[in-house]
């Protein structure tokens, strides 16, 4: 028998006072929550559901077995945990806002700007535009990863994303390098990138955890089902969200195992790689879950095909609302970092959400006394 726990914020808030005090601040974020369903799981079935509030909590845990009681206290702790901001390079990157990171495809092949950037300069270009825009991070990627892509020598990905990094490390960009290849990673960090982002989880080459590792640089974890060449292959799921959330703490173990600190980690669910349209709305609609594990979250929802798939097949480059809409519904859950194309639209618009917020905290006018 095998005994599982989740704690997941439902009840969010634009600020505490709405609850007399009684919220939490969710992983350090401008998001606050104040009911929470405990939920408890055997062998992959719900067999109970708890509601809690902060002031209630110590009692549904006291409900919880043993066998669960630990992890359930390690999970609430993560959830009113404040992470310290990132250090990549010279460039601090605050994680108590939402902050943006912008998409460098320096692909012939992406999805959605597949040779829009190949030459250095329409790189260069490209990378000051979002940086000018308010990107904190620019996210560099020399192999496309859509459904059916092929998969790239790590030579010819090398030779790709290097001169793109050094343009925008010259700039005093903080850059991020989009690669599940080890010696790409080398490469990508000796030119100045500061941060790995893996869309395979550090699965896909057995070197990559040692890289890391060794490197002492953040890395984001991301959720895929694929295991090989393909990531989107194997895509089945008894419950999503659960699965995923239990693959992402996998995951997460196997690169402390590896020697990686846990301050270094940060999470993603792989919105859109192996996983349905339904698939894809439980995990935005749980987003919260995930700060339970204690790591800075990112989201990259940016033009994927769910958007398409609600909005009488929009093609990728006529997704801008609803990349938008993912982006705020992504903020109000406490996502810290936000992968996107569309840099300066989803800035705008963060710039808004935040305003709300900062007014949400001042705003007493309908509390009495």
């Amino acid at each position: 028998m095998s005994d599982r726990v989740y704690i997941r914020p439902i009840g969010l808030v634009p600020g505490p006072q709405s609850e007399h005090g009684n919220a939490i601040r969710l992983a350090g974020s401008m998001a606050y929550a104040s009911r929470f369903a405990v939920i408890l799981r055997r062998d992959g079935e719900i067999v109970e559901r708890w509601l809690a509030a902060p002031d209630t909590i110590d009692d549904v845990m006291g409900a919880l077995p043993d066998s669960v009681g630990g992890d359930a206290e390690q999970q609430w702790a993560n959830l009113t945990l404040a992470h310290p901001p990132l250090e990549l390079g010279s460039r601090t990157v605050r994680l108590d806002q939402p902050q943006v990171m912008g998409i460098l495809n320096v692909t012939p092949d992406s999805f959605s700007d597949g040779g829009a950037h190949d030459s250095p300069e329409a790189a260069r270009e490209a990378a000051a535009a979002m940086v000018e825009a308010g990107a904190s991070i620019i996210d560099v990627g020399g192999e496309s990863t859509r459904p059916g892509a092929k998969a790239v020598w790590e030579g010819d990905e090398i030779e790709r994303v290097v001169p793109a990094i050094e343009a925008c490390s010259a700039m005093g960009a903080a850059v991020s390098i989009d690669t599940r290849k080890a010696a790409v990673m080398e490469a990508a960090l000796d030119a100045g990138a500061a941060l790995v982002n893996d869309v395979s989880g550090l699965t896909h080459d057995p070197r990559s955890a040692e890289v890391i590792a060794s490197r002492g640089c953040p890395v984001v974890l991301m959720h895929a089902p694929g295991t090989g060449e393909d990531l989107h292959e194997g895509g089945e799921y008894s419950s999503v969200v659960f699965d995923v959330f239990d693959e992402l703490r996998s995951r997460r173990d196997e690169a402390l195992e590896a020697g990686i600190d846990a301050s270094r980690i940060l999470l993603d669910p792989g919105i859109g790689f192996g996983k349905s349209l339904a698939d894809n709305l439980a995990l935005f609609n749980a987003l919260p879950l995930f700060h339970a594990l204690g790591h800075p979250l990112l989201l990259g929802a940016s033009r994927k095909r769910l958007i398409g798939a609600l909005s009488n097949e929009a093609g990728a480059g006529e997704r801008l609302g609803g990349s938008i809409a993912l982006a705020v519904k992504g903020m109000d859950a406490g996502v810290q970092l936000h992968r996107v194309h569309d840099v300066a639209e989803t800035v705008q618009a963060r710039n808004v959400w935040r305003g709300l917020r900062d007014a949400a905290l001042t705003d007493f006018g309908d509390l009495p006394g």
